[in-house]
C-alpha cells in the first residue's frame, strides 16, 4: 500500500467483503458435521475478538502467514487502526462485531488491489492474481449479485464454510459450476459473467 488514502479504500473494501461473507439466516448446503464445525468455529471466533482481535485476524489464515500479516481493524465510522505493522505483504481483520457470527478475513497486496476495484466499481487490474482467507467460513454475499448487502428471496445467498478466494484471474474459473445455489462442497465461481467472478475453494480444516 503507497498512501494512506489506499490503505483506507483497502480497509473498506476488506470490511465490506467481510460484511458480505457474515454468518446469516441464508440457505445452507453443507453437511449437519460440517455446521456442527462451523458453529464451534463462530464461538471461538467471536471469543478471540472479545478479548484479543490479533488472535481473532490471525484466525482467518494458516499461522505461517498471519503471524507476520498486518493486522488492521476499523471503528464504526469506517477510520483505520493498525494494531500491528506485518512483514509479509499480508493483512489480516478481526472477526467483525457488527455481524451475527465470525468473518475474520486475510489477504495478500494483490487481493487488495481487487477488493479496491471493486469497492469503486472498477475493473479490477489485468493479469493481478490474489488470495484472500476466510478459513472461519461464513455465508456469503448473493452468489450472483457482488453489491447485493443482504439476504432476500430472490438474490440466491449461500453459505460457504473454511475457504479461500483467488481473484483476478479468470482463466482458473474455467470447468467450476457457478449460478444460483452452487454445490459449495467443491470449488465454484462467486459472481460469474461480473467483472469480479472469482473461485471459491473450500478447505478441510484439520482437527
Amino acid at each position: 500500500m503507497t498512501s494512506s488514502t489506499l490503505r483506507l479504500l483497502l480497509v473498506a473494501g476488506a470490511a465490506a467483503v467481510s460484511l458480505a461473507c457474515a454468518k446469516t439466516n441464508g440457505g445452507e448446503n453443507n453437511s449437519t458435521s460440517a455446521s456442527a464445525s462451523n458453529a464451534e468455529g463462530t464461538a471461538s471466533a467471536v471469543a478471540a475478538n472479545n478479548s484479543n482481535p490479533t488472535a481473532s485476524a490471525q484466525s482467518a489464515a494458516p499461522a505461517a502467514i498471519a503471524s507476520q500479516a498486518s493486522i488492521v481493524t476499523t471503528d464504526a465510522s469506517g477510520a483505520m487502526q493498525t494494531i500491528r505493522k506485518g512483514t509479509n505483504g499480508w493483512t489480516c481483520m478481526p472477526d467483525s462485531p457488527a455481524t451475527p457470527g465470525p468473518d475474520p478475513m486475510c489477504f495478500d497486496a494483490n487481493a487488495g488491489k481487487w477488493v479496491a476495484a471493486w469497492v469503486a466499481h472498477k475493473p479490477p487490474p489485468e493479469g493481478v492474481v490474489g488470495i484472500m482467507y476466510m478459513l472461519e467460513g461464513g455465508t456469503d454475499a448473493s452468489n450472483t449479485d457482488p453489491y447485493a448487502t443482504k439476504p432476500t428471496a430472490e438474490n440466491n445467498w449461500i453459505k460457504t464454510g473454511p475457504h479461500i478466494m483467488v481473484v483476478g484471474s479468470k482463466e482458473i474459473l474455467a470447468g467450476h459450476p457457478s449460478g444460483p445455489q452452487p454445490d459449495t462442497s467443491v470449488p465454484y465461481v462467486m459472481w460469474a459473467g461480473t467483472p469480479y467472478a472469482h473461485l471459491m475453494v473450500p478447505i478441510a480444516q484439520s482437527s
